[in-house]
């Protein structure tokens, strides 16, 4: 068993190096762009659906965009990156695709009013109030269906040009350019306001997330090498039948490449359960929960106005609890990397979401900002591990040939909770309004505390995971 570990091992590293600190930094450049698509995703498409009428229900259906994009993109996408030989690689022309069209919607999006105006106007017709609305959410799925268009490959170009022994490392970079992206996208406009009294517009962050998703992936696709012979001499061996075998062919190998498999999928379904009741939730919570805004759905111009600032406050402070958020994994990302090399993957990321369900805990049972501060940095913690360590723990049992299936084939175990996360979650915030100040308002918090719950119960499963020695 030992010997035939060892030959599939150096197979899968033949033609493969470490890469340096100044490569890895390169490699992260597209996913450092992305991030900025994903930042203004998360933050200000509340505010933005709201203003257009969304209930907290509705705006959990239109969240539906990201997991059911997740679970049929990057799969479909990630067997057909496999497969495909253009004379621009195997991933490339995914991820450009995914950034060009990923930014005319980013772009469209916070427009939605006065595009639908201006197709009714030629029209001459009036104009439904729901219109504008349901452009806004076509828009919003777009751009997560090219999000992960991107995304998918993008995570498969580590087994394609490193070394095994090296993923986990890899991955961890990955996390750092999450952290650092997230930081710089979260924290420009609350920065600009704190130190030049500036308040950039919604409009404008979405503007800036286009032109760094964009720029971001056009970098990468012109520095980074695919190792196109890696993918040809796969081709030749007599595993050929596989590579160009069904995606459901794929599913069914990637449920038998071992028991452990199952393990890290459950892990990853109930972290992202939890993780994404804060991603989906947090900036409402920040204006509703913490400033007290009361909803705004069915309430005149002249009372939204009267809550404009405030508004503006919560998004603000959304804003910079991400910040706080990412910061920490920025800071944290490489470090564990480092600690799991040494002290193994599963260790590590228990220690890591145990932290983040405690913050989760502890946001739902405070209303002061530096509390709210401090979790959201203690939150951090798990997040840089979430992004980099159940990777790292899968890629140990990846086949050549099928990583970017095996990546898209994983990412269901990331969407598909989310789609919990995005109707039974609202439904229960919905469900329970109360009266604040003589108006409706609802209670944002319980998203941060089954959110915990969840976590607690994915730091539970990793525990029973038998790591693999490399």
């Amino acid at each position: 068993m030992e010997n035939t570990a060892l030959k599939e091992s150096d197979f899968q590293n033949q033609g493969l190096k470490r890469f340096s600190t100044f490569q890895l930094l390169n490699f992260c450049l597209g996913f450092f762009g992305l991030q900025f698509a994903w930042q203004m995703r998360i933050i200000l498409s509340g505010p933005v659906t709201e203003n257009l009428g969304a209930s907290p229900l509705l705006f959990g259906l239109i969240w539906l965009a990201g997991p059911f994009t997740g679970m049929v993109v990057q799969p479909i996408v990630g067997a057909l990156s496999d497969r495909t030989n253009t004379r621009f690689g195997r991933r490339r022309p995914y991820l450009l695709l995914g950034a060009i069209l990923a930014s005319i919607a980013l772009i469209a999006f916070p427009n939605s009013q006065n595009i639908i105006n201006g197709l009714f106007l030629g029209l001459n017709i009036s104009v439904p109030t729901f219109a504008a609305l349901f452009f806004a959410a076509i828009m919003i799925w777009v751009i997560d269906a090219c999000v992960n268009i991107a995304q998918g490959p993008y995570r498969a170009l580590i087994p394609d040009t490193m070394p095994q022994e090296h993923h986990s490392v890899a991955n961890s970079f990955l996390s750092f350019a999450i952290g650092l992206g997230s930081v710089i996208a979260a924290g420009t406009a609350p920065i600009l306001k704190w130190a030049f009294g500036f308040q950039m517009s919604i409009n404008a962050q979405f503007y800036m997330a286009a032109i760094a998703f964009s720029l971001g992936m056009i970098w990468t696709c012109l520095t980074i090498n695919e190792l196109k012979n890696k993918c040809e001499n796969q081709e030749n061996e007599s595993d050929k039948s596989k590579v160009s075998s069904s995606f459901f062919n794929d599913l069914k190998e990637f449920f038998l490449l071992s028991p452990e498999v199952g393990k890290i999928c459950w892990m990853q379904f109930f972290t992202w359960i939890g993780t994404m009741c804060m991603m989906i939730f947090f900036t409402q919570y920040t204006i509703h929960t913490i400033y007290g805004v009361p909803d705004l759905t069915s309430v005149s111009e002249a009372v939204k106005t009267q809550f404009e600032q405030a508004t503006l406050n919560g998004t603000n402070l959304s804003s910079i609890g991400f910040a706080a958020f990412n910061l920490i994994c920025f800071i944290i990302s490489i470090p564990i990397g480092i600690l799991s090399s040494k002290f193994g993957n599963k260790k590590v990321h228990i220690i890591s979401l145990l932290s983040m369900a405690l913050s989760f805990l502890g946001l739902t049972f405070v209303k002061d900002i530096p509390s709210v501060m401090f979790f959201m940095g203690l939150a951090g913690i798990g997040w840089a591990s979430t992004l980099s360590l159940p990777f790292a723990m899968l890629s140990q049992y990846i086949k050549p040939g099928t990583e970017g299936s095996v990546m898209g084939i994983f990412n269901i175990f990331i969407a598909g909770p989310q789609v919990f996360v995005c109707t039974l979650i609202p439904w229960i915030i919905n469900a329970r309004p109360f009266i604040q100040n003589g108006m409706i308002n609802y209670h944002w918090e319980y998203a941060l505390f089954i959110g915990a719950l969840m976590l607690f119960l994915a730091s539970l499963i990793t525990a029973f995971i038998k790591e693999k020695r490399i």
